[in-house]
């Protein structure tokens, strides 16, 4: 089918399609760019349609006269792109807007993204894919011909790239009625608007980047290898008795990185260990056994060094000095962040690791987190006067709850019994039993089955709910959020191990879920409130957020954060206190 478009070149033509695309409510949204990143490339084209008129606005001869967010002739389409109305619809925005932010220095108001409606459609199903050729297939039918995405964007352009570029456009204005009718349908509408509306500042995140102090890396990187030598030596001392066979030069050597090896190694000095020698089979004995303690600190510095080694210096965008990583807002089918190129999010907590990413000099960052965001949401679910008036209390939580389970003043509460409750109480938001949880503690069965006993009959709603999650997953078969964020339970009814996984996502999602709401519906807050200012948003890590600013203003925006960060919790969680922490700090450290 053939494209009708206008090529748009210069400052009249600017104006005029501007005026004729902003008396409409939706437009189709769409950029093509020469490379993938802002900082390595230029935008070429913004292209804008409303079904019936379609606009391809060349940015290359407005470039020539200087920057684009200081273009006079320009100004017209800042001001419908930054608008609230006219809604733009994007396949995968952030994209899009990220582009548009870095060369016409606006945020693009009113998105709609087809690609986050997918997602939220798909609820949790793996096998769909949503990229725009395969969400056009899917809704409307439509064979899309991507071959042009990959052509080369700098030069004179072909007939062929202009109509590819405008069909993206004009696909949009379709594809938003058929999803939202789907959308409509599945009771999705308000976790889609959610989701939109964080989509600005999750590029405006990336797009800022977060500085990280080479020199420090560097330093760091050099003093994990100095400590793992030491540790491969001695955990090689420990199991060497273990080795079945004798080395002519003295101590006996195995490959520390062989579990098969090491299972062996262990067996023979008397460590009762199977096959495996993963991390879950081996905790439990940690205290029992040094030389198992010691294998494990051995692996942490292990993956520390293949996961967050000197690769991660490659990501540093030159023009920067910053690392702006790719996060995606649908990670998880809870709703949750993932990250990537590289994942910051994964950044060991260890002052060694978090110190390295600072604010650079004359700035500080502030660093909140909400605390304990999970169970308050899960006492908010219940509606458990006991497990509420433990937050309630303003009191130590994990210590209050112990208080109440082995019914004894606070003030009279062991480290141990402390430690339990604290087990219990997150190991109920993942859905754990007895045996997980003697497991956790290295109590025996019997023991660990008394005291989950004693913890759900002080907390005797809270087993309601989580009772009532584990019956209607198999009955309905979809867990919800708070913002109705819908996962599908796919399973098969005669098998117990995938109904007993069904039920304990059920339990996990609405609270994992519930919680990645809030925190965007945070993100989106802060965004207005400091959109204006010199301060950024450079980080979020699940219930984390951290951003950057000026050291004089590090007060007052310590504060605003706090607040927005509490406005967001205000919407879900009405009976229950929440509390944020937060710090200002020349690093990224708590």
């Amino acid at each position: 089918m053939e494209i009708y478009f206008e090529l748009v070149s210069d400052a009249d033509a600017v104006r005029r399609a501007c005026e004729e695309l902003s008396l409409s409510e939706f437009l189709g949204f769409d950029t093509e760019t020469t490379e993938l990143s802002p900082f390595r490339g230029d935008l070429r084209l913004v292209q804008l349609s409303d079904g019936r008129k379609t606009k391809v606005f060349d940015m290359k001869p407005f470039r020539e006269r200087g920057s684009l967010a200081e273009n006079e002739s320009l100004a017209p389409l800042r001001k419908l792109l930054a608008a609230e109305s006219p809604r733009k619809i994007a396949h995968n925005a952030k994209f899009d807007a990220r582009w548009v932010k870095h060369n016409l220095g606006i945020d693009v108001g009113g998105i709609v993204d087809t690609m986050l409606a997918s997602q939220l459609i798909a609820a949790g199903d793996t096998d769909r894919r949503h990229s725009l050729a395969d969400v056009s297939s899917y809704f409307l039918g439509v064979e899309l011909d991507k071959t042009q995405q990959i052509s080369d964007w700098s030069g004179e352009l072909s007939r062929d790239q202009l109509e590819y570029a405008a069909r993206d456009a004009v696909t949009m204005i379709a594809l938003r009625e058929k999803m939202t009718e789907r959308l409509t349908h599945d009771g999705l509408v308000d976790v889609a608007e959610l989701e939109y509306e964080c989509v600005a500042p999750v590029a405006a995140m990336e797009q800022n980047g977060f500085f990280l102090d080479r020199t420090r890396w560097l330093n760091q990187l050099e003093g994990v290898k100095i400590s793992q030598a030491k540790l491969s030596d001695e955990l090689q001392d420990m199991l060497s008795a273990g080795v079945a066979q004798a080395s002519l030069f003295g101590r006996a050597e195995l490959n520390l990185d062989s579990h098969a090896q090491v299972a062996d190694a262990l067996r023979n000095i008397g460590v009762p260990v199977s096959v495996s020698t993963r991390a879950s089979e081996l905790l439990p004995l940690a205290d029992e056994y040094p030389a198992v303690a010691k294998l494990l600190e051995y692996r942490g510095f292990a993956k520390s060094l293949s996961s967050f080694g000197e690769n991660i210096l490659e990501f540093i965008e030159l023009k920067t000095g910053r690392i702006h990583s790719d996060f995606r807002q649908i990670g998880a089918p809870s709703g949750r962040f993932s990250c990537s190129n590289p994942n910051i999010q994964q950044i060991p907590h260890t002052e060694e690791y978090r110190r390295c990413f600072r604010a650079p000099d004359g700035r500080k960052l502030v660093v909140a987190d909400y605390s304990q965001i999970e169970l308050r949401i899960l006492a908010e679910f219940s509606g458990d006067e006991n497990f509420i008036r433990a937050f309630q209390s303003g009191a130590d939580f994990h210590a209050t709850a112990a208080a109440q389970v082995f019914n004894i003043k606070p003030e009279d509460v062991s480290a141990e019994q402390r430690t339990f409750a604290k087990r219990l109480n997150f190991g109920i938001v993942y859905g754990i039993g007895a045996s997980r949880f003697a497991s956790m503690t290295g109590l025996k069965q019997n023991d660990a089955e008394n005291l989950m006993r004693r913890y759900f009959a002080t907390y005797r709603k809270l087993d309601a709910w989580l009772r009532g999650a584990s019956q209607k997953v198999l009955k309905e078969r979809i867990s919800r959020t708070a913002s109705g964020r819908m996962v599908r339970h796919r399973f098969d009814e005669n098998n117990r191990e995938e109904i007993g996984n069904a039920q304990r996502y059920a339990k996990n999602i609405p609270i994992q879920g519930t919680s990645a709401d809030i925190l965007k519906r945070a993100l989106r807050i802060l965004h207005d409130e400091i959109s204006q200012t010199s301060t950024k948003l450079v980080n979020i890590v699940h219930d984390e957020i951290i951003v950057e600013t000026d050291e004089t203003s590090a007060p007052e925006v310590a504060k605003i954060l706090e607040s927005s960060m509490l406005k967001a919790a205000e919407k879900y969680v009405k009976n229950v206190p929440v509390k944020v922490d937060v710090k200002i700090s020349d690093e990224w450290t708590k």
